[in-house]
C-alpha cells in the first residue's frame, strides 16, 4: 500500500527555492494533549532550517477520525513568507528555529 500524501518537495517564494518535509503528524501527547503537524523548511544551499508548527485540527479537538493533511504550494509559500516576516535568517547558522503559524499558514 503506497501513500499518496505529499511529505516533502520544493517550491519557490520571490524567485528563491526552498525545501521542504513534513517533520510530525498531528499526534496526541500525553502532557500537552492534541499537537498540530510540523513541516521543516530549509533554503536550498542555506544552513538555517525552520520547523513551523501548525494547529490541532479541529476534528481532532472533537474526537473525530485523522483527515488528509492538506499541504499544496499555496500554503508552503504563506510558511515561508511568515517566517521570514517573523525573523528567520535562512542563511545564518545555528539550531533550527520553531514559528507558529494558523491552519492556512499564516
Amino acid at each position: 500500500m503506497s501513500k499518496s500524501q505529499i511529505q516533502a518537495g520544493s517550491v519557490n517564494v520571490d524567485g528563491v527555492a526552498y525545501d521542504w518535509r513534513l517533520q510530525r503528524e498531528p499526534h496526541l501527547s500525553d502532557d500537552e494533549g492534541w499537537k498540530g503537524m510540523t513541516i521543516s523548511l530549509l533554503q536550498q544551499d542555506a544552513k538555517r532550517e525552520a520547523l513551523v508548527e501548525f494547529p490541532a485540527p479541529k476534528r481532532l479537538l472533537k474526537g473525530l477520525p485523522r483527515g488528509r493533511l492538506q499541504l499544496d504550494d499555496a500554503t508552503i509559500s504563506r510558511c515561508v513568507r511568515s517566517a521570514i516576516a517573523a525573523g528567520w535568517d535562512p542563511m545564518s547558522r545555528g539550531r533550527p528555529v520553531v514559528f507558529t503559524v494558523d491552519a492556512e499558514g499564516n
